[in-house]
């Protein structure tokens, strides 16, 4: 791993601090608080600026004149970590824009792209059911051809289509063929999440956020909103399922991060470091909790458990990040008190609500493009070569 720093350039240094201070402005206190309050982890008045001064554009269109150099990159993506901008949208749009420019048709990627970029277009994952668990390629929506060919019918629900409250268009998943193998039956839509017969219905997860479910009765679709071929669905998915997997190549340059969850990465460093702040200032009587050998001990090992974390690469990375948040966030609430459980914007908060936060975060950080079983099972399987798990009941015993 190169541990080397980079030499910005003077363009660049006036990138971050132009960056900065855009961020500063944009993102403000009211942002983070109404964010954590609703959930969303999206504020569309960040989303529209950022489009506005041209960030989205410079970022997800890669052929734009004034796309970022790689530094550049770098440099936003751990300013926009830092300025605690909402992301879980902005991050499902990107993903599917991706897709759109690579399996939309012309008139499709027309259609949609321009305003991606402008920050009035986003899209959200219509992957899982209510009943297909963490294999979306277990999928039972169906989609069938009407008539001429020329539209398509819907029927389905989706569970934890996050995002779609604020969206505008879905990437869904279908069946278009039931009596073929799993991965030969599905076909991939970019539906209009206006179009009659869709209902979105709020839910709350046990950390607060909002998801949905998604209900699609007779939704009809032009054809010009199929992604890829037909039953050839699985080649358009996979490769934003990789990414979200963490299954992603390690960039040469460096300027990358080595895993999936580096964002959410960030609100646990953030926490360790006001947990740690906070246990450097005296109390009343003179008195610091980090001259306490336990506290001590137990903050300086989950700050050796968030650093091993960050420099985990790849799917190894995604599962350790998100078991780290698991084990860390209940120590760093106990070391800071009762206090600790106030949220960010209280009177009295320990810690402003850092470490309350990714408490409640954590049990998400871990279902995220599935379970850190799925993930762990992957691991192992093709990994470490250990085969399949085997989940059957155990044989009786003889006698």
């Amino acid at each position: 791993m190169d541990f080397s720093r980079v030499q910005l350039s003077d363009e660049d240094r006036q990138f971050l601090d132009d960056a900065c201070s855009f961020l500063r402005e944009v993102v403000t206190d009211e942002v983070i608080r109404r964010d954590r309050e609703t959930g969303d982890n999206f504020d569309e008045g960040v989303h529209l600026a950022l489009g506005a001064a041209g960030y989205l554009e410079r970022e997800w269109k890669h052929d734009s004149e004034r796309a970022f150099t790689r530094v550049q990159r770098r440099i936003w993506e751990l300013e926009k970590r830092r300025a605690h901008v909402p992301w879980v949208t902005s991050g499902t749009t990107a993903m599917i824009a991706r897709s759109v420019e690579k399996f939309g048709s012309a008139e499709l990627k027309d259609e949609v792209l321009p305003g991606v970029y402008s920050g009035h277009v986003r899209m959200c994952l219509g992957y899982t059911e209510p009943e297909g668990g963490s294999d979306v390629a277990t999928c039972k929506t169906r989609a069938v051809r009407d008539g001429d060919g020329a539209s398509w019918i819907i029927n389905g629900s989706k569970m934890f289509t996050t995002g779609a409250h604020n969206c505008q268009y879905v990437f869904l998943i279908t069946n278009t063929d039931p009596t073929a193998p799993k991965h030969k039956s599905l076909t991939m839509f970019l539906v209009p999440l206006d179009t009659p017969g869709i209902e979105i219905q709020g839910i709350r997860t046990v950390d607060g956020d909002r998801t949905n479910i998604v209900y699609y009765s007779d939704v009809r679709v032009d054809d010009r909103y199929r992604l890829g071929e037909v039953n050839d669905g699985w080649t358009v998915v996979r490769e934003p399922l990789n990414v979200e997997h963490g299954a992603v190549d390690s960039a040469a340059d460096g300027l990358a991060d080595v895993s999936i969850m580096m964002h959410q990465a960030g609100f646990m460093a953030a926490a360790v470091d006001a947990v740690a702040a906070k246990a450097s200032v005296p109390d009343v009587n003179g008195r610091r909790l980090i001259d306490d050998g336990s506290v001590g001990y137990r903050l300086g090992r989950s700050v050796a458990r968030l650093e091993a974390a960050l420099s985990a690469p790849s799917i190894f990375g995604r599962v350790a990040l998100a078991q780290t948040m698991r084990d860390i966030s209940p120590d760093l609430m106990d070391i800071m008190g009762t206090a600790s459980a106030l949220p960010a914007g209280t009177d009295g908060a320990a810690d402003d609500g850092a470490s309350e936060y990714i408490y409640r975060f954590a049990p998400l950080v871990g279902i995220y493009g599935g379970t850190l079983e799925v993930f762990r099972n992957m691991i192992a399987q093709y990994a470490l070569g250990l085969g399949k798990p085997n989940y059957s009941p155990p044989a009786p015993k003889a006698g």
